[in-house]
């Protein structure tokens, strides 16, 4: 079969694909499967007929880069059958640990199925690890992500168009970096109900779409600038039912901006991946005639909506090699407070690891990820930023430092786990 032929192959199954996933999301709500076909135009909002005779409730709500992305689909779902594998029992012990309500694991295979999501939280997260107590969260949300889904063309512009999936030649001309449909992806568990007839994704929005966006259109050319989307993975406004109250978590991936040339591809991607939350949060008519989300409801989120920006922007406000305008704009946005977390470990790792590191003007007991030392070293770059009208009670990173209870914990990925405490309703 003739290259050309099998380009046309993917892009036919993956416009399948992308409309089954945008129709109906992995969402698992228990043990309830999600409605088919939901349109979030022409349902009631939920915003504004919560119960607001509800008493406040104080939350945790976490952000955690996992690291559980494996070579090739299936194989997270299978490696996690049986309950024994080592990575997961450390992540799930670091859950139980830190025992959030809500949380956002990143770089978590997707599957059609949700099965590794299942199989996580029924055999992991449910099951005591290393005398923790189990963690039980009734509901999950498996958002579709673009990683993996190859786009046909060459996008990196290297004269290889490779469509089978496994390798990096694949990987690199795929909508967002993946060696097979769904690597990098993310699911939420949810101690509270999750709102699905106001789930809002913008998975299929262009990049292009978004005004005074930065995507190199003279490097890329016309076909793909027709073509790519702004998010590499996904970006989803998931409403979570507290207590008859709506708390709106914005959920995202950005891809990292680095692995690219001059033109700074990625670095223009990351920025703009990480620019559509401040123009979320703007909402109004100004943004109304361009944001739209994958069930062509336009606008941005509700002036007076509580939120929590949870995930790996893969951008440090100070230090490391990003575009830093995008990140530093989004903590300084008059919608939301920076509760700045911070850890023991992360000092004693930016002294340990040098190199890099003694550069870096950043508070490294802010830092929340371990990179390599030589070339990047650590940064900031997970988040939990609650919005203003959210009372906060406390924040951290977990990430101990040696001596410290579950010390052995911290290397269970190149990224720690970040939380914050606020409360919902403090405010009545």
């Amino acid at each position: 079969m003739s290259p050309l032929i099998q380009a046309l192959v993917v892009l036919a199954m993956f416009a399948a694909c992308s409309q089954q996933r945008t129709s109906a999301e992995t969402v698992v709500p228990a043990d309830t499967e999600a409605e088919e076909g939901s349109d979030a135009a022409n349902l009631p909002d939920l915003d504004a007929t919560a119960d607001v005779a509800s008493p406040p409730v104080t939350l945790r709500v976490a952000t955690f880069n996992t690291s559980m992305f494996r070579g090739s689909a299936g194989q997270l779902a299978r490696d996690l059958a049986g309950g024994n594998d080592g990575q997961a029992r450390a992540v799930a012990e670091t859950l139980q640990r830190v025992r959030p309500d809500i949380v956002l694991l990143n770089e978590f295979d997707w599957d059609a199925e949700g099965l590794a999501a299942q199989t996580f939280a029924e055999d992991y997260l449910a099951v005591s690890q290393n005398g923790a107590e189990p963690l039980a969260f009734g509901h999950r949300y498996v958002p579709a992500t673009n990683t993996g889904f190859h786009s046909g063309i060459d996008l990196n512009r290297d004269g290889i168009l490779n469509t089978t999936p496994g390798s990096a030649d694949y990987a690199n001309d795929a909508l967002g970096y993946g060696l097979f449909p769904g690597q990098y992806g993310m699911v939420v568990f949810s101690r509270y109900p999750i709102a699905l007839g106001q789930v809002r994704t913008f998975q299929t929005l262009r990049w292009s779409e978004l005004p005074q966006n930065l995507q190199p259109v003279d490097w890329y050319g016309a076909e793909a600038v027709a073509l790519m989307r702004l998010s590499s993975k996904n970006h989803a406004d998931l409403p979570i039912e507290v207590n008859g109250r709506l708390l709106h978590l914005l959920v995202s991936h950005p891809t990292p901006p680095s692995f690219d040339g001059a033109e700074d591809r990625n670095g223009r991607r990351n920025h703009d991946e990480i620019r559509f939350w401040s123009d979320y949060l703007d909402g109004g008519d100004a943004v109304a005639a361009w944001l739209r989300d994958d069930n062509d409801l336009r606008g941005g989120l509700d002036p007076a909506a509580p939120f929590v920006i949870l995930g790996d922007l893969n951008s440090d406000p100070i230090d490391g090699g990003s575009r830093h305008e995008a990140i530093v704009s989004l903590l300084a946005h008059p919608r939301l407070q920076d509760p700045r977390p911070e850890s023991d470990g992360g000092a004693f790792a930016a002294g340990a690891d040098g190199r890099a590191n003694a550069a870096h003007r950043g508070d490294p007991r802010q830092d929340t990820a371990d990179f390599s030392d030589g070339s990047v070293g650590n940064l900031r770059v997970d988040y939990a930023l609650p919005s203003a009208n959210l009372t906060l009670r406390a924040s951290g990173v977990f990430w101990p430092a040696p001596g410290e209870a579950s010390d052995e914990l911290a290397g269970v990925s190149d990224h720690h786990l970040v939380w914050v405490d606020v409360t919902l309703g403090a405010e009545e």
